[in-house]
């Protein structure tokens, strides 16, 4: 396979998620080949974490942006936002980082 056939075979989709605003994740960025590159090098300059599923990009991709992902997908994506819970990116103090995450209260659930 050329270079060129390798780089349209890849996706990437940015998601965001805000309680306050939505109920779910949003897709924010969505793109194949040169887009998808783009979109994952913006996401590491700013230092947000990058996850490879190339079957979860997939049916993601195939949405609209500013949509809401599906309750099917909630469970995927869950599963990613715990596995980066504990990122903690270079050059960010780790209470700056935290801030954002709610502590665990054990006899209160989140506080």
């Amino acid at each position: 396979m050329s270079g060129f056939e390798e780089l349209m075979k890849k996706k990437a989709v940015a998601l965001k998620y805000d309680a306050q605003k939505n109920g779910a994740p949003v897709i924010v960025a969505s793109g194949m080949g040169y887009m998808a590159e783009k979109i994952t090098e913006a996401a590491m300059e700013a230092g947000v974490p990058v996850y490879e599923d190339d079957s979860l990009a997939t049916l993601l991709s195939q949405m609209k942006l500013g949509a809401a992902i599906p309750q099917e997908l909630y469970q995927a994506v869950v599963d990613i936002y715990i596995y980066f819970l504990g990122f903690v990116p270079e050059g960010i103090p780790e209470e700056q980082e935290r801030s954002g995450i709610p502590e665990q209260d054990e006899s209160k659930g989140t506080r």
